[in-house]
């Protein structure tokens, strides 16, 4: 692989210290965030050794040092997951503006605690992986456990892990017990690969489970056997990259696509493996797809809810125009809708002789201080909404295929 060295500036002004990898030939297909574990840095082997897996996959990479670590400019003792955390996210950004924006997001240990605490707020993020993560950040505290009734004494305290010193503070213990990560992790809206030794003595199996109950779909478990938790054997590594790279192939958007997506007018569709489909208009990016249940991830709503959803918000933004320009006193409006096929037989509404025909239920709330009337000329501006009206006219659709 290519590797070069970046220096990214954080939120309070730090450098951080980040090596890019890059595919030995050619440009990757997307890039990957990977954030070490608790004290390490982005040097050591076992980050080398999946950044490398990845990098041979066509996924660049870059793992940085976290504020006060290695080369990384700061001190240690002034930061807490919180602030690492927030480093991850400054990374993210950084690439977005001067690389690309990051696609995966890769943490081992506390480190994949972070990425499930951040990923849910860069919005370019697909998909995530914990190798040997804890289900909440205060597990770290069991390190810290010889060193905290003097931290609670003094405000502060001298600890060895992995053989080098560190000073500790007692606003890292507090920040720690302010994180919950489960509500992040339930809440996630990418897919989501656990991967867990079920021999790690620093971090047990059973973190892994609560990750993966408290996550949606989708969502993926791999055992790394008869590893353990800093994945020594270089074995470990490499296989923990290549699985991490063959299982996001599926989630990922090609750079092709983030170049040429958003269309000057209309809409752009796009759909690759699976259902999984983006949608660009001038200005924005939306993901449709299918329920698990139907053969897809559930990244997003799928086609009929966005049909639906057009015309609900058609429909409120027409009667709240309407109320503005009449002056009637609507504080607000909520329409909920469903879709169904019936027979045609069963619906008195319909007029179309085909055995089976689409309804679709409108109800709307109106809140505020209304009148009767006031209600009544609003139930009928309901159904001049241009979408409606689209919906219940003749409306033609052209196709052309290119070549």
């Amino acid at each position: 692989m290519r590797t070069t060295t970046v220096t990214i500036p954080n939120s309070d002004g730090e450098s951080l210290h980040a090596l890019l990898d890059l595919p030995s030939q050619g440009e990757p297909d997307a890039l990957a965030v990977f954030a070490h574990c608790f004290t390490c840095n982005a040097h050591l082997k076992v980050v080398t050794h999946i950044s490398e897996a990845l990098t041979k996959n066509g996924i660049g990479v870059v793992r940085f040092d976290f504020t006060g670590l290695g080369h990384s400019e700061g001190e240690f003792a002034d930061t807490n997951f919180s602030s690492n955390s927030q480093d991850l996210i400054d990374v993210a950004a950084y690439m977005e503006e001067h690389m690309e924006a990051p696609q995966l997001l890769v943490g081992h240990s506390l480190g994949g605690a972070a990425v499930l605490n951040v990923a849910g707020r860069i919005d370019s993020v697909r998909a995530v992986a914990t190798i040997n993560a804890p289900a909440e950040p205060t597990h770290v505290r069991k390190l810290l456990s010889s060193a905290e009734d003097e931290v609670e004494q003094k405000g502060l305290a001298r600890v060895e892990i992995a053989g080098r010193p560190f000073t500790i503070k007692k606003q890292f213990i507090e920040d720690l017990e302010q994180t919950d990560l489960s509500e992040q992790v339930s809440g996630l809206g990418r897919a989501l690969l656990v991967l867990h030794a079920p021999q790690d003595v620093i971090v047990g199996v059973e973190n892994a489970a609560k990750i993966f109950e408290a996550a949606r779909h989708p969502k993926s478990y791999v055992s790394l056997d008869d590893a353990d938790h800093l994945l020594s054997d270089p074995a470990d590594a490499i296989y923990v990259g290549q699985v991490i790279a063959n299982w996001f192939t599926r989630y990922q958007v090609q750079p092709t696509e983030t170049v040429t997506a958003f269309p000057d007018s209309g809409v752009r569709v796009k759909t690759g493996a699976g259902y999984l489909t983006d949608v660009w208009t001038s200005n924005h990016h939306v993901l449709v797809d299918e329920p698990t249940s139907l053969g897809g991830t559930d990244l997003g709503p799928n086609p009929y809810d966005y049909l639906l959803a057009g015309l609900g918000s058609c429909t409120s933004i027409t009667l709240r125009m309407y109320a503005d320009r009449k002056k009637i006193p609507l504080e607000s409006v909520t329409v909920s809708l469903e879709h169904n096929r019936i027979h045609a037989k069963d619906c008195v509404e319909c007029e179309s002789d085909n055995q089976m025909v689409d309804v679709i239920d409108r109800t709307i709330t109106l809140d505020g201080d209304i009148t009767e009337e006031q209600r009544q000329s609003l139930l009928k501006i309901a159904d001049k909404c241009p979408v409606h009206r689209t919906m219940t006219s003749e409306t033609v659709i052209r196709t052309t295929l290119m070549s």
